[in-house]
């Protein structure tokens, strides 16, 4: 049976010496991570003992960085605890908003650099 941790455990583990993070309903120790944290210790120190699901998926973190969670993952929160857990939704469990910028992104460079080459060759081809 998975370990269950309480709003009072996640508190008392926010120091970088020995730190959890509450993602997703899931609690990880992330103490020994800490230092090769990318965005830096202050990052994930600043969502010690609350629930960091926004600034994690905020953040967009690459499916490499998701891989990394699993092996650090110390059990589920609480679910009628002192705090209350963000809906943020999983990637990959449904629609969201960030799924559709991250989808017009590539038009964004697409549509503009079509019309330049279609420009060019016109130029080029046609004049």
């Amino acid at each position: 049976m998975a370990k269950v941790v309480t709003y009072e455990e996640l508190k008392a583990h926010s120091t970088k010496d020995n730190l959890y993070v509450l993602i997703h309903g899931e609690v990880y120790d992330v103490t020994k991570f800490i230092d090769e944290h990318p965005g830096g210790d202050d990052v994930i120190l600043a969502e010690a003992g609350k629930d960091a699901t926004q600034a994690f998926e905020d953040v967009g973190h690459s499916d490499e960085a998701r891989d990394l969670l699993p092996p650090l993952l110390v059990g589920s929160f609480e679910k009628d605890g002192a705090l209350k857990i963000s809906d943020t939704k999983a990637p990959g469990s449904g629609a969201s908003v960030s799924d559709a910028v991250e989808q017009g992104s590539n038009l964004m460079y697409f549509i503009p650099l079509t019309l330049l080459g279609a420009y060019f060759a016109w130029r080029f081809y046609g004049a």
